[in-house]
């Protein structure tokens, strides 16, 4: 084998291949997702992803002769360090095949560079931080990635630990099925709840999208501002993420939950569009739109959903609040026609939310790993 040469990547036709080498790599595995081409452009556009504001990031392309054998990101995210009170970078965008010299090289770049931006640990993988993609899946290679989860083959989290990366978080994964309805006992302590506590759940309304984006943007940062590796949004980052996910977003199950009119809980699910996107090999074009309506309007491919993000400020927690969204967006599942869903993500130290879910009939299929190394 040649010297592992790593290259950074400055023009558009670098980060074409930066985007689609996981294609390649995984172009044989049964369980591979590929990405939209388009929408991964538009999150790499610094001129359009308001992430960037907050974060200084470096792509890098592994090649061997001319051979691309591998992609590594870093990002510093100083909006995270500044709230966590951290001096950290992280690694994400990480792929390689089994090799460890060349796993172990672009590694060694990711520390360099972080290093050089003078931070004290590398985490990750994150793709860039919590609010996007992350974690190695460790366990769960038998069926894909639903949407917005990372995928990677079981030797790839083997290769990190072997190069001295240590478990920071493990980030969990429950799925449930229709076929497996809620307990008759736990609908009627909901519905006692909603009647007695003047707590109303309610669908999003698209008709007024902006201002009801800014509601669940209040909540988000309420909700979850004690959580392991949460980074608040601002206006324009949850906006800019809101209006990508609205061309897939069903509005149905997007839940608020109201006490006297003022939000206090918040629901994001998504249909599972990795059903319909296995099919498309990352292009809408020039059949891939086609193929598309296909296997989502036509054949009815999307059976799943996931549920993002579920939330409740603190001021309402240990009040029955978690058990009664979840059964109202378990329901709301059912009335669309949904057969599935995967709650992900749940820190496996979220005892609680861990416990909501387990009681609605929820089990672990999943787990995914943050790692960190010293610099």
């Amino acid at each position: 084998m040649a010297k592992i040469e790593v290259k950074e990547v400055f023009s558009s036709a670098q980060l074409l291949k930066f985007i689609e080498y996981p294609n390649l790599l995984y172009k044989d595995d049964p369980n591979y997702v590929a990405p939209l081409t388009m929408e991964r452009k538009e999150f790499f556009d610094k001129k359009k992803n308001p992430f960037y504001k907050f974060a200084k990031v470096h792509l890098f392309i592994a090649y061997d002769g001319k051979k691309i054998v591998g992609r590594i990101a870093t990002c510093v995210n100083y909006q995270h360090n500044e709230y966590h009170e951290e001096n950290i970078g992280s690694f994400g965008f990480f792929d390689c095949p089994d090799d460890y010299e060349i796993a172990s090289t672009l590694l060694k770049v990711a520390m360099i560079t972080l290093k050089k931006e003078g931070v004290e640990k590398m985490r990750g993988p994150l793709n860039f931080s919590t609010n996007h993609e992350c974690g190695f899946l460790v366990e769960g290679f038998d069926s894909p990635p639903v949407v917005m989860m990372t995928y990677n083959q079981p030797y790839l989290p083997k290769l990190a630990e072997k190069f001295g990366l240590k478990k920071v978080m493990d980030l969990l994964a429950l799925q449930m099925f229709s076929s497996d309805p809620i307990p008759d006992r736990m609908q009627k302590i909901t519905d006692r709840l909603a009647e007695r506590s003047k707590i109303t759940v309610r669908a999003i309304n698209m008709s007024d999208f902006d201002n009801e984006i800014k509601l669940a943007m209040e909540v988000y940062n309420k909700a979850w501002e004690k959580n392991w590796g949460f980074v608040p949004m601002d206006e324009d980052e949850f906006m800019f993420t809101a209006k990508n996910l609205k061309e897939i977003a069903d509005p149905s199950i997007i839940l608020f939950a109201e006490h006297e009119g003022r939000p206090i809980g918040f629901v994001l699910a998504l249909p599972n569009i990795n059903q319909a996107l296995k099919y498309l090999k990352g292009s809408l074009f020039p059949f891939g739109l086609l193929k598309y309506l296909w296997h989502t309007k036509i054949r009815k491919k999307i059976t799943g959903m996931r549920l993002v993000t579920f939330g409740v400020i603190p001021e309402f927690h240990k009040r029955g609040l978690d058990s009664l969204m979840f059964v109202n967006i378990y329901n709301a599942g059912i009335k669309t026609g949904l057969v599935n869903a995967e709650l992900s993500w749940i820190l496996e130290t979220n005892e609680m939310m861990l416990k909501s879910a387990e009681h609605m009939g929820a089990k672990v299929y999943k787990r995914y790993r943050i790692s960190e190394i010293n610099l």
